[in-house]
Order: structure tokens, then sequence, then C-alpha cells
């Protein structure tokens, strides 16, 4: 301010602004850090905190419903591809799995509601398989530089990994959306798909006044 001549008297809301912004323009590199660390973290099986977030998700899409063992074929029924889910973290890591829990105990009608359009005979996908992959997709977009505006309007202040977490919630729900919508021939074109869905999202996020937030009604 000194150097460009800004008088505060003559523009008060200038000091406060630039603060914000600057807060926002350090904190966007910050938070892509911390999901890196995420990303880069292995699931382990041997961690009783990890198990422990594992359990939690089923928990969380399955209630009425027990898990028989760590290991079963159970596992299939929201989504993962083997007996063991965590052979299905190993390209998002950790992240992958938080982004799943925070979806299902943040917006857990809704989570449920995607799973049964996952199970679907006809339009069904993996659950979690594909959760996983949209976590990748958010990932990207943020390391891309492309979430900025979102955040920015979003956001008032330095964007924390929580906001990250519910961006990916909006994919999640606004993905189910679209596929339900689209009635692909079978998930063998699942790739097709995804690129005409991120191609929406990119679209949107152009928008300088963008806020891609899931908003859920109140009964």
């Amino acid at each position: 301010m000194k150097e460009k001549e800004i008088k505060p008297h003559s523009d008060h809301l200038f000091k406060a602004n630039l603060h914000i912004c600057l807060l926002q323009i350090t904190g966007y590199s910050r938070l892509y850090f911390c999901v890196e660390d995420l990303r880069k973290e292995v699931f382990n099986s041997d961690n009783p905190k990890h198990e422990a977030m594992l359990l939690k998700l089923w928990d969380l899409l399955m209630p009425t419903v027990k898990l028989e063992s760590r290991i079963t074929k159970q596992w299939g029924d929201i989504g993962f591809q083997g007996d063991d889910p965590k052979t299905d973290f190993r390209g998002m890591g950790l992240l992958g799995l938080i982004n799943l829990v925070f979806f299902s105990e943040n917006y857990t009608a809704e989570s449920r509601q995607v799973l049964s359009h996952a199970n679907h005979p006809k339009l069904g996908y993996s659950y979690a398989i594909v959760g996983i992959n949209l976590t990748e997709m958010a990932y990207s977009l943020l390391k891309s530089g492309a979430l900025k505006p979102h955040f920015y309007n979003s956001v008032p202040g330095s964007p924390e990994l929580e906001d990250f977490h519910h961006f990916y919630c909006y994919l999640a729900y606004e993905f189910d959306k679209f596929w339900v919508a689209e009635e692909p021939e079978s998930i063998m074109h699942f790739n097709q798909y995804r690129e005409k869905f991120l191609n929406i999202v990119k679209t949107h996020l152009q928008d300088p006044d963008v806020s891609l937030t899931l908003t859920v009604a109140c009964n």
C-alpha cells in the first residue's frame, strides 16, 4: 500500500480485501501440498486408524448389514473390486478412502442414494472404484490450478482440506446424476462418459463466478 501510495482513509476496504486475496492465493498452494501428502500415504492394514476408517465406510453405507469378516466378497456390495479393498487405494492412497468416508458421513442420505443407483442392475457401476476415480479427478483439477476460481468464490480466506473434500462430494453426487441421465449401455463406456463429465466441470470452472458446492434441500 505504501509502494502504490494507497491511502487507508481513502479506501478503507482495500487492506482487508488484499489480505483475503493473499490468504486465498497462498492457501491454495498449501492445500495442494496437504492433498498430495494424503495421496502419497499408502493404505496400511496394520494401521488401526486406516482400518477403522475403512470399517466406518461400510457402517455408513450399509448400516443394516453386518460385515462377516475383514476380507470378504461383501466389499463388492459397495463397489470394491476384490475381497480386500486395500488394493483399490493404490492410485490415490489414503486420500481416496478419506473422500469416500467424508461423503458418506457428511451427506449420508445422498451417498446411500448414489450407492443405490450404482447397484442398479442395468445402469450400475462400481461405487467405490468410481469414487476413487473421482478423487483423481478432483486432485488433477486442484493440481492444474483449475479449482482456483471455485475456491476463491466459495471460501472467504485460505481454503482448507475440508473444502477440497466438499468439492469431491459435489463431483460424486453430480457424476451420479449425470450417469443416470445419460443411461450408458454398460460400464465398459465409463471412460467416455467420465471425459464428457470432466469437460462439463471444466466449463463450469471457466466461469469467473463459479462455485461448485453440493447443496442439500432441507426436509
